[in-house]
């Protein structure tokens, strides 16, 4: 049995091989290899592109995809252990992934971060819960990473550049009225890390850097491709000789549970949005971005609607790269 909750565990060939099945998949999307599957997909938070592309993408491959919301068409779910149950939640995970794996072939879980204490938020105890009772494979929806985002990206990418060796990427911070999950920047930094490129990571200051799990991760995956790792607090210096620039949003881990201080901090850092004199910098690099994305915020609309704007076809690569991952798991 496999699970699918982060990169780090998977090597590269395994990875590449995944990526290999989605092109295939992508040219021929209707194939029995899901036949007489079942994936229960549970649903802690809002979805558009992960549920409509999972849910499609399964039915495809001739799978039966089975939708949840817990609280709200199903019943909320006790995580704690040694809990006394007199509040809300009507059953513990211990059965709820019990039941669901004598059902189903595969659970699928997408449950964010509660923002309160990044010390607890860390160790993505919902998705662990359920691969730890759970009598079948586990995929990762997005929790504190978001691995099928980073299997759609670099798809994505090895589409435009084939060969990624020794690329320059960068990963730059952007500006947003609220305080992010840091999921989809912790998973960049672990696939263009392992996948051979020179990765840099463009932060308003220190108090941006990501969880030290990443960075040590992405420094040890650099070293092991003789590639290089920086960090960097300047925008043309970061952008600087960049093949490929991906934008996203997050919370300082340092006012993590301080949504006030989070919005008065990011609020300091709203020139680190994307635009065109910034691209400018690079070396005629594309963009991308995982969506959603605030237009005007994030990155200016010129950028959005340049041709080297990669966000829809990384959305739409999100289907086949989920195909082949459930392919290869089941």
């Amino acid at each position: 049995m496999r699970n699918f909750i982060t990169t780090q565990n998977w090597s590269r060939s395994e990875l590449q091989d995944v990526l290999d099945l989605a092109s295939d998949l992508k040219n021929k999307p209707h194939q029995p290899l899901l036949k007489n599957k079942s994936v229960a997909m549970l649903f802690f938070n809002p979805s558009l592109r992960t549920k409509t592309s999972f849910e499609l993408g399964i039915s495809e491959l001739s799978g039966t995809a089975i939708i949840l919301q817990p609280g709200k068409d199903a019943w909320p779910i006790e995580f704690g252990d040694n809990i006394v149950m007199d509040g809300e939640s009507e059953e513990h995970v211990k059965e709820v992934a019990q039941v669901l794996s004598s059902y189903c072939d595969c659970i699928a879980v997408r449950a964010f971060p509660k923002f309160q204490d990044w010390a607890i938020d860390r160790t993505d105890h919902v998705i662990n819960s359920f691969a730890k009772y759970s009598s079948v494979p586990v995929v990762n929806m997005e929790t504190i990473e978001h691995p099928c985002q980073e299997l759609a990206h670099l798809l994505t990418l090895q589409e435009h550049y084939g060969d990624l060796q020794g690329k320059n990427y960068l990963l730059t911070w952007t500006y947003h009225p609220k305080p992010l999950n840091t999921a989809v920047a912790n998973s960049s930094l672990l696939i263009a890390s392992k996948f051979g490129m020179n990765v840099k990571l463009l932060c308003p200051s220190e108090q941006y850097h990501l969880d030290d799990r990443y960075i040590n991760a992405a420094k040890d995956n650099c070293s092991m491709e003789g590639t290089a790792f920086d960090i960097s607090y300047n925008i043309e210096n970061g952008y600087s000789g960049a093949d490929i620039v991906y934008a996203k949003s997050w919370g300082s881990l340092n006012l993590y549970g301080d949504t006030e201080k989070q919005i008065a901090s990011n609020s300091q850092f709203k020139h680190f949005i994307v635009d065109s004199k910034k691209m400018g910098y690079t070396n005629n690099a594309v963009f991308s971005h995982c969506l959603p994305l605030r237009r005007n915020i994030k990155a200016t609309d010129e950028v959005m609607d340049s041709d080297y704007c990669l966000a829809i076809n990384e959305a739409a690569n999100r289907k086949h790269v989920q195909k082949a991952m459930l392919s290869k798991i089941l």
